[in-house]
């Protein structure tokens, strides 16, 4: 890591959470594998197959999430992920369990807000500015955007207007 990435690093998660998952990451080795910071009671695997139009979100940065990323996860700028959220991009052969389905990635839009302890199915993209309630399983795309979803399955609950924040990137 060089210093311009430790730098932006402190200044995000802080100078404590930074030592604290150095130490829980390259010092105990759990999630090693992963180059940002991911906590300890999470689990991030095919990291190399996610991939993010901005440095953050750090991806299972919050405790207990599950992110899988065999088929691929696509995930754009200003993206805010709660706790417990799980990315799952593959789902087994329902003849042999070892073997994973080829699908689509998951595609996760600019200005989203995934909530606390929501699942995301294989091949779901959601569009820009799209807000998954607590609690909900997604099952299908929802790629026209600006809406807030949830519910098991999820289903669109309200039609909101376009995001208003200062995007910095």
């Amino acid at each position: 890591m060089n210093f311009n990435n430790l730098k932006r690093r402190i200044k995000y998660i802080g100078l404590k959470n930074t030592i604290i998952y150095f130490f829980m990451q390259r010092i105990l080795r759990i999630n090693s594998h992963v180059s940002w910071p991911v906590h300890w009671s999470s689990l991030v695997s095919y990291p190399e197959r996610i991939k993010c139009k901005y440095w953050r979100p750090y991806i299972g940065f919050l405790p207990g999430c599950y992110i899988q990323a065999i088929n691929g996860i696509e995930i754009g700028v200003n993206v805010r992920i709660g706790p417990g959220v799980k990315l799952i991009s593959a789902n087994h052969n329902i003849y042999d369990y070892d073997i994973h389905e080829k699908q689509s990635p998951i595609i996760i839009g600019n200005n989203c807000w995934l909530g606390a302890n929501i699942v995301i199915l294989p091949g779901v993209k959601l569009g820009e500015h799209t807000i998954v309630a607590a609690g909900a399983v997604v099952t299908e795309s929802f790629q026209t955007g600006d809406c807030i979803i949830g519910g098991v399955p999820a289903r669109i609950i309200k039609k909101i207007g376009k995001y208003e924040g200062i995007i910095d990137w």
